[in-house]
Parts: structure tokens; C-alpha cells; sequence
């Protein structure tokens, strides 16, 4: 079930992989719908699970290795 709600296209760990694999900038956001094809919500409006998991699929597990992200 985990896995299933990570996987959902435009939700946060899929945005995170997707910039991560595109070599954009670390900037949490995800969609409430598919991607594109729906509301976007930026980092200011995520609760803090919701930047965890845009992190995971960014590759990154812990603030240390944001650091030289910011």
C-alpha cells in the first residue's frame, strides 16, 4: 500500500524522482491530480511528510544531504 501511494503519478516521491532523474532543481511540489493536469501544490503549502517523500524520491534520506542542495 506504501509503495502504491509513493508510485501515484504527480504525487510528491514521484515529482522528487522525476526531478532528480531530469537533473532540475531540489524544489518540493507535487499535483493533486496527475501531473500537469491538475492543481500544483509548492513546498509552502506540503506538510512536512509530504517534503519527506518528494525528498525520498529525490534521493535524498536526511538534512545532511540537502545541505549542499541549498
Amino acid at each position: 500500500m506504501i509503495k502504491e501511494l509513493k508510485a501515484r503519478h504527480g504525487g510528491p516521491y514521484d515529482r522528487g524522482s522525476a526531478d532528480r532523474y531530469y537533473c532540475r532543481p531540489f524544489s518540493p511540489h507535487y499535483f493533486k491530480g496527475d501531473t500537469y493536469n491538475s492543481d500544483k501544490v509548492e513546498k509552502k503549502d506540503m506538510t512536512a511528510d509530504q517534503i519527506k517523500e518528494y525528498k525520498e524520491g529525490y534521493g535524498i534520506s536526511n538534512l545532511e544531504s540537502l545541505a549542499w542542495y541549498l
